[in-house]
């Protein structure tokens, strides 16, 4: 898991583990239950394969997403505990309109 060298505060900490756009999109993809590659790649349009590989690899090494046996990502225990902040964000968005 990776951590910031000091992290001025929580919300630093946070915002490193969830940095860039693709990472939180594909959290909550996830939140919905697992899903093999090629679905979370159908579900997020303008995201590349390297990007999408990339991404769930840092994603498993921070230890917020898992693999099951069948191949399947899905959030781990720890990915698990930002299940409120997810929702959170997309009640934030969903109340302020459509998606663009």
């Amino acid at each position: 898991m990776r951590k910031p060298a000091r992290p001025g505060c929580p919300v630093e900490l946070t915002l490193d583990r969830l940095a860039g756009k693709w990472k939180t999109i594909l959290l909550a993809r996830l939140k919905s239950g697992p899903q093999r590659y090629a679905d979370l790649r159908a579900s997020v349009p303008g995201l590349s394969d390297k990007v999408l590989t990339d991404r769930l690899h840092e994603l498993r090494a921070d230890g917020l997403v898992d693999q099951d046996p069948q191949g399947r990502y899905l959030l781990s225990p720890e990915g698990e505990t930002l299940r409120p902040v997810l929702q959170a964000l997309y009640d934030w968005g969903q109340d302020r309109g459509e998606p663009r």
